[in-house]
């Protein structure tokens, strides 16, 4: 029987995280819902070997050096030739039950819906209970770790842009489909733990880089997609709060991060600006009544 969904996952250098992630889904029978594409980014750790020797059904895509997320993201659902195309990070994991067959009916009772924005449990352990009493309903964006695409949908908009480097491609994504009125909706039915201490990155040797890309990328988005008199004061705003909050307050990574990010803005602002798609005020202000993107999930709640 044909499969309705690829379970699309880029690797890099990570074989002991993505090792757990595919041996919890194997384990619990899921690999059979899946046609599964993997993207290997250039790993130096014997990842596709391993993917070789023990997932031969897996279609292994390899990069002979690391060409990053984005671009890997964009190859990956390119390839897919079913419907629907589930992705899922390397160090993620599927809690609870997965039934496919309900979110294929949510996507042909919501034609509008182009994404599947699951429900995601940031850290290490898991949480003390899977349940939500949220029902799945709009919300603005969704988050890289665990979405659902309507591969259909995703070939009318632009691809990932490969300058973002991460953080922020949903969000463009997000804001070319509301453009296109196509719709992202949060389906908390599927449980995403994604197995990461956020408290713990400040450590990392990336978190200046993390910082970078993460501001760089939301000033872009400024320049590209909202309305003209806006942009100014909303990356003005930005810098401002990052100022008081980290800098201020001695957080000198965040420091080096904010004036890369800047540095960054004063060089591609003018090429980023000249290729826009800039909502109309009507149109932002209707995006602004959309919810915000449920990013973080708590057991604790009814989120």
């Amino acid at each position: 029987m044909a499969h309705k969904f690829s379970l699309c996952i880029t690797t890099f250098n990570r074989i002991d995280e993505l090792s757990k992630t595919l041996s919890e889904i194997a384990d619990r029978g899921f690999l059979s819902q899946f046609e599964v594409l993997l993207c290997d980014d250039g790993s130096t750790d014997g990842t596709s070997e391993f993917i070789q020797a023990n997932y031969p059904s897996v279609i292994l895509m390899r990069h002979d050096s690391n060409k990053g997320l984005i671009f890997s993201r964009n190859e990956l659902i390119n390839q897919v030739k079913t419907p629907f195309a589930f992705f899922l990070d390397d160090d993620a994991s599927i809690l609870g039950e997965l039934d496919l067959n309900f979110a294929t009916s949510y996507f042909e009772n919501n034609p509008n819906c182009a994404v599947l924005a699951l429900r995601i449990f940031w850290d290490s352990n898991k949480p003390n209970n899977y349940l939500s009493h949220k029902e799945p309903h709009r919300v603005r964006s969704f988050v890289g770790c665990g979405h659902i695409w309507r591969t259909s949908a995703w070939q009318q908009i632009p691809e990932y842009p490969e300058r973002f480097k991460f953080y922020g491609e949903e969000d463009f994504a997000a804001f070319h489909l509301f453009k296109k009125g196509l719709e992202v909706h949060y389906y908390p039915d599927i449980l995403i733990h994604h197995r990461v201490d956020i408290k713990s990155r400040k450590k990392n040797k990336d978190y200046i880089q993390r910082t970078r890309r993460s501001l760089r990328s939301g000033w872009y988005l400024n320049l590209m997609f909202y309305p003209k008199r806006l942009i100014v004061r909303r990356i003005a705003y930005s810098i401002w709060t990052q100022l008081k909050t980290k800098a201020f307050k001695g957080d000198l990574k965040a420091m080096i991060g904010l004036k890369l990010a800047i540095l960054d803005l004063l060089i591609n602002s003018f090429r980023i600006f000249k290729n826009s798609n800039r909502f109309s005020i009507a149109e932002f202000r209707e995006f602004e009544k959309i919810e915000p993107a449920r990013i973080y999930w708590t057991s604790d709640s009814s989120t």
